[in-house]
């Protein structure tokens, strides 16, 4: 059942439509560097982001979507990202603890996409907010 979320298979995990439409209801976003189905490897990290951005990464390249995130809250643009909970990785000491706005832990699991099954993990949002939009 949960086999796909441990498999290299696909890295390509649809939002939830209602956690999305709750979230950009808040903060409107206006670009998604990670859209389903599409090169995110050779497009999201390097295209202009928008100034505010819904991001739920590749989850085997989160930490370079992080790194351009941070790299972009200076010029005013900010991100709220959909990421699995591994508190115990370097990329979440070194670039969620010291440089989010806030971390929301998820109660319960996503299912993502049409997925019946939930993954074997939790999932968080991680908030990059630029000055002023808070």
């Amino acid at each position: 059942m949960n086999q796909i979320f441990f498999s290299h298979k696909s890295d390509n995990w649809s939002t939830p439509k209602k956690l999305y439409a709750e979230l950009d209801a808040i903060w409107h976003f206006d670009h998604d560097p990670c859209p389903l189905n599409s090169d995110v490897e050779a497009l999201g990290i390097f295209e202009n982001w928008g100034f505010m951005n819904f991001v739920n990464p590749p989850y085997s390249n989160i930490k370079q979507f992080l790194q351009t995130a941070i790299q972009i809250l200076p010029n005013g643009k900010s991100s709220v990202f959909l990421i699995p909970v591994r508190t115990s990785t370097k990329w979440f000491h070194d670039l969620v603890m010291p440089h989010a706005t806030r971390i929301e832990f998820i109660k319960g699991r996503v299912s993502f996409g049409e997925s019946k099954s939930h993954p074997p993990f939790d999932s968080m949002l991680v908030y990059f907010i630029a000055e002023g939009r808070q």
